[in-house]
Formats: structure tokens, C-alpha cells, sequence
């Protein structure tokens, strides 16, 4: 059996992530998305919110399924006996990082492979960052993010109503 690895912070999840996902799910025959901790990073969601968030927005998927890893991304992969670590690619600027990353991937544990998918056009400019922005704004997030997710996002993340002077 091929597994695969998709890691990342999902904070939020976005249909760009769920298009990468859906994918790696029909290349592999078991996806486990690993919601990872980046210690430079300030989540707004709990890693607990984000494992749920996504299980929600891939149930749909019956070989993807979710966990959590606050360690070294080649420890886990070898830990799972995985083939290979998935992950999404929006411009050249995330290649350059990426490619660090999957060659220090390599270096600590040979048999992680790094596969790279590139995003669809519609979903070039997506990022979990942009969501978190509009969101705080009252702005519509709808097109950029599961339906099972909406509802968690906004009233996580919106701090201003339009037309509401403070």
C-alpha cells in the first residue's frame, strides 16, 4: 500500500488545500494529512480546531484521514512507513522553499520522497493568510474555503462588522 504524507499548518483550511488533497488521494491509496506545528508561526486555531476543521472538509475522501505531529516531518513519515511526502505548489517562490525542505527531508530519512502538485489556476493566490485578512474584515470567504469550515472561521477570526462605527 502507498501512503502519502500531507503536511501543513491548515490554519485555515482552504479549497486550495482541499484540491491538493483530492488529488494526492487519487495518486495514493492512503493520504494522511498531518497538521504539523511551525514554532515561528502564531496559529489562530488550536491544532485540535484544525484537525477537526479539515476531518470535517475531507470526509467525503475514505483513504484520507487526519492526525497531528509536533516533531520532525521525516521522523513521522518513517515513523508511517509512508512513500512519499505531498505537497502543493502555487508559485516559484513556494518551490524554492519547498525544495529546501524536501532535500532536508531526504538528507534525514532517505525514503522521503517529495512529490510536488501544482495548484489549479483558480487557486493561485490562495493562501490561509489571505482567508485570515479577509476574514478579520468582515469580507466574504465562501469561495476560498470548505463549506464545513466556513462557520468556525468566521466567528474565529471576524473582528469587524461593515458599517458598524467602534
Amino acid at each position: 500500500m502507498k501512503t502519502a504524507v500531507c503536511p501543513g499548518s491548515f490554519d485555515p483550511i482552504t479549497k486550495g488545500h482541499i484540491d491538493i488533497i483530492t488529488r494526492a488521494a487519487k495518486l495514493f491509496d492512503q493520504v494522511i494529512i498531518l497538521i504539523s506545528v511551525n514554532y515561528d508561526k502564531k496559529y489562530s486555531f488550536t491544532s485540535e480546531e484544525r484537525c477537526d476543521m479539515v476531518r470535517a472538509s475531507v470526509s467525503h475522501l475514505p483513504n484520507v484521514t487526519v492526525d497531528h505531529f509536533d516533531g520532525l516531518l521525516a521522523d513521522y513519515v518513517r515513523e508511517k512507513k509512508a512513500c512519499a511526502i505531498v505537497k502543493g505548489l502555487r508559485a516559484v517562490s513556494d518551490f524554492e522553499y519547498e525544495f529546501q525542505m524536501a532535500l532536508a527531508n531526504k538528507k534525514l530519512y532517505d525514503g522521503a520522497e517529495t512529490v510536488f502538485l501544482t495548484t489549479q489556476g483558480e487557486n493561485m493566490y490562495l493562501s490561509s493568510s489571505l482567508v485570515k485578512q479577509i476574514a478579520s474584515f468582515g469580507g466574504d470567504i465562501s469561495h476560498f474555503v470548505p463549506p464545513q469550515a466556513l462557520e468556525a472561521i468566521e466567528k474565529r477570526l471576524r473582528r469587524y462588522t461593515p458599517g458598524i462605527k467602534e
